[in-house]
């Protein structure tokens, strides 16, 4: 039973070929929790994946089904996008985001996963000496090792000690050195559940326009900032964007956490039109396709999936067309994991706890569906494996680059009140053996 003898946890890590526990990948970590688990003989705690805790949006269900129904299967997807997918991926960038992006710069792909990817692919192509991302950091783990993957070079800074007019002039000092080809954060954030403030996405689409930087925004969280209700198609608010400061914007919306349809492995790469009709002297003589789009779609997509899969391309239309139309208020389905992480935070926060990434600005950040903690006088890797040792999973912030000590929580695998009574007693006996 827990905690377990830290032998027990030393050797775990070393069967499973773990170099360093506090830059595992997530995947990494959850092997090791299964492995742990059977030395206990008792379960974990897992709150470091993010699987969505939610059932899948039935509109997606049926409509994926009628479609294989209908003989979709054994007919090859359109890369650049079902028709329906793309007038309703349109329509809904327009009412929920009050952004114009046309339907042919609305492209399926294989999750946001696909969508970073390949995206950082292009941008590392399209204009020689811009061969570097610029991440803002803490942020999701495989998106960093995907530039990594890629050659591609790294820039980075974690953006706890530069919000606000701070991060003007951080941003000054790496952009105009011009190497920066891309930047990419994700908003809300994973995994410090911050939020960029108008004033400060003004700032990134006002530099990244100066400096000739496409801007990824990874909206896999869209409206789960549950201070600011943006769940009224065509009605203001609207949802916070870079979009609305720069032309040089390519927005990522997911399916896996807003509709809960993380299995069919569904997004869409929003493309501003400018930035999908840009043309580049190399993308003409390497792609035999000068424009930033085509060469996305009909080179680089082509050769990584031809395309992504039919029957969930009709899925994702369908939930969309019902959230433009207002028939599927999916912001209020996603509220329950901000009633999950209020109740965990307070598990956290009665004992000894304490949130590291606690503000917006002046605003303390809202629940949802991560949050960020540390404990007085533990690195984030020592925060890591104690937290192991007393049966509760998660990944360090060190491998999200952040400077800072301590661990990101999911609460979307808290699933009844069996886990939130476990994560109480877990953590009551860490705070008893630990505290001074």
């Amino acid at each position: 039973m827990f905690p377990l003898n830290t032998d027990i946890l030393s050797d775990a890590i070393t069967r499973l070929n773990i170099i360093d526990i506090s830059s595992a990948t997530i995947r990494q970590i959850c092997a090791l929790a299964a492995e742990l688990e059977g030395e206990a003989e008792e379960k974990m705690v897992h709150l470091e994946m993010g699987n969505p805790g939610l059932p899948a949006e039935s509109v997606g269900i049926e409509a994926e089904i009628e479609a294989l129904k209908s003989g979709v299967a054994n007919t090859y997807p359109n890369i650049a996008g079902i028709p329906a997918l793309k007038k309703w991926g349109s329509e809904f960038v327009k009412s929920f985001l009050d952004v114009n992006v046309p339907p042919k710069g609305i492209i399926p792909t294989v999750g946001s996963m696909q969508g970073s990817f390949t995206l950082m692919l292009l941008l590392g192509q399209r204009i020689p000496g811009k061969d570097t991302m610029l991440f803002l950091n803490p942020g999701f783990p495989a998106q960093r090792n995907q530039a990594k993957l890629l050659g591609l070079k790294e820039e980075a800074f974690d953006i706890y000690d530069y919000r606000g007019k701070k991060l003007e002039e951080k941003l000054e000092s790496i952009l105009s050195k011009g190497n920066i080809t891309g930047m990419i954060y994700s908003n809300p954030n994973n995994p410090a559940w911050t939020n960029l403030t108008e004033e400060e996405l003004e700032i990134i689409g006002s530099l990244a326009t100066k400096y000739d930087v496409i801007v990824l925004e990874d909206l896999a969280y869209f409206g789960m900032d549950f201070r600011n209700d943006v769940s009224h198609p065509g009605e203001a608010p609207f949802g916070a964007t870079v979009a609305r400061y720069t032309d040089n914007y390519i927005l990522l919306l997911s399916g896996s956490k807003i509709f809960s349809y993380a299995g069919q492995r569904i997004a869409l790469v929003c493309m501003g039109e400018k930035v999908f009709d840009r043309r580049y002297d190399y993308l003409e003589k390497f792609y035999e396709m000068p424009s930033f789009g085509d060469a996305y779609v009909f080179g680089v997509l082509y050769c990584s999936s031809s395309g992504t899969a039919h029957s969930a391309q009709y899925a994702m239309a369908a939930m969309l067309e019902k959230a433009v139309k207002g028939e599927l208020p999916f912001i209020d389905h996603c509220k329950e994991y901000a009633r999950k992480a209020n109740r965990a935070k307070k598990s956290f926060l009665d004992n000894g706890f304490h949130i590291v990434y606690e503000y917006d600005g002046q605003q303390p950040i809202s629940d949802g569906f991560f949050f960020t903690i540390g404990y007085d006088g533990m690195s984030a890797e020592e925060l890591q494996l104690e937290l192991l040792r007393y049966g509760v999973a998660s990944i360090s912030l060190t491998s999200t680059g952040s400077e800072q000590a301590g661990v990101r929580i999911c609460v979307s695998m808290l699933r009844n009140e069996e886990d939130f009574e476990k994560l109480e007693k877990y953590l009551e006996k860490f705070n008893e053996d630990h505290s001074k």
